[in-house]
């Protein structure tokens, strides 16, 4: 790791960068991380990280600086992506990137979530994949290729990972309905029982999670729909699933004809959430931010619409025990994939995570940590 300066130290004005910098920690002002405020109340914090690519945030020194502050928890963005590990059929899978940042959490004391073994959309399963030659007895293949895929994941990090994504986005916003992939051409629905009895026996010590977008915004009420039927469908077919990953991305409608903020819905958030508990499954905030496309341009109104809102939707949600775990997407803006994605009719950077491009926390940052204050504590947790 770069060494920081002293100056750098305290811009940040945390606790850690101090030690790294082999500050003494009075050196700087120190106040509760986000984790330790979440673990208070039997909650974990986390965020997600990249390494490499347009979005290399794990190279940045000040990035993994805020990291070591204010987590307990870290996931890889996009390095445990089946694209991203394995290039072709024939090639090994190749673990040096995302090795490096479970390597990192290690050394330092954080747990490493697991994202994903299948991303059961098609425009993000590998190209090869889609275009494969699935032979004379596709059904065989297809299976083949999928649990050697998830076999060889799980089995080299071993319990170095404690959950997985086994399944991400299956379930379509439009419709509620299973999506159609190479996979259901080949194996049926049933592929999602594939992925969680392979993962499961590769990796029996591990929470075994779903994982998809629904959201309490009045657009999202035919998803959260189809997610509860395929949930409760799946549960009795003793598919091992053991928590619901609820993603988190509120704020601006993720499209380009939205103008501002959607108006969540408590109520039906609460009968969403209400049926998750109801089938004894725990829930996960796994990919929190907030898109705000459409507020205004003044940064002060802007970033306290963002606070307000994500605190809405937080205190909501982890009004209910079952949510174990809030992990941000990203924890500085200008490494946040919204960057890139549905651009403001003004051009300007967008702002939804806890933490400034210059690294200062942020009226968000306060929410979460006011948020975790207000919540009923739960039983204390240290594992995934």
């Amino acid at each position: 790791m770069t060494e920081l300066s002293r100056r750098e130290c305290m811009a940040l004005g945390i606790g850690a960068a101090a030690s790294l910098a082999g500050l003494p920690a009075s050196a700087v002002e120190i106040a509760p991380s986000l984790d330790a405020l979440a673990r208070a109340r039997g909650l974990r914090f986390g965020s997600a990280l990249g390494a490499g690519g347009q979005s290399d945030e794990f190279g940045d020194p000040r990035y993994r600086s805020i990291l070591l502050r204010e987590c307990g928890i870290l996931v890889a963005e996009n390095e445990h992506k089946w694209p991203f590990l394995q290039r072709g059929p024939n090639d090994p899978h190749d673990f040096r990137r995302a090795d490096a940042m479970v390597d990192f959490a290690e050394k330092h004391g954080l747990l490493f979530r697991g994202h994903t073994l299948l991303w059961h959309k098609p425009q993000w399963l590998p190209r090869w994949v889609n275009e494969h030659d699935f032979g004379s007895q596709p059904g065989k293949e297809a299976e083949r290729l999928l649990v050697n895929h998830i076999n060889s994941v799980c089995k080299h990090y071993g319990t170095r990972i404690g959950a997985w994504d086994v399944v991400n986005e299956t379930v379509s916003e439009q419709t509620g309905k299973f999506r159609e992939t190479v996979f259901t051409r080949h194996i049926g629905s049933e592929v999602i029982d594939l992925a969680f009895h392979t993962a499961r026996a590769a990796a029996p010590h591990a929470r075994l999670v779903y994982n998809d977008y629904m959201t309490w915004e009045p657009h999202s009420k035919t998803h959260r729909d189809g997610v509860l039927r395929h949930l409760e469908a799946w549960l009795k077919r003793g598919v091992p699933v053991e928590a619901l990953g609820i993603q988190g991305h509120i704020g601006t409608e993720n499209s380009d004809s939205s103008t501002g903020f959607a108006t969540g819905r408590e109520e039906d958030w609460r009968k969403f959430l209400d049926e998750v508990k109801g089938m004894g499954l725990k829930m996960l905030i796994t990919e929190f931010d907030v898109h705000d496309k459409g507020l205004p341009a003044d940064i002060d109104k802007r970033d306290r619409a963002i606070a307000d809102y994500a605190r809405a939707f937080l205190d909501v949600t982890l009004s209910y025990a079952e949510v174990e775990q809030v992990l941000v997407w990203g924890m500085a803006d200008h490494y946040s994939w919204l960057q890139d994605r549905w651009p403001r009719p003004d051009g300007l950077p967008k702002r939804p995570t806890p933490y400034s491009k210059d690294f200062k926390a942020k009226a968000l940052r306060q929410a979460i940590a006011d948020a975790f204050r207000a919540a009923p504590g739960r039983g204390q947790r240290t594992e995934l």
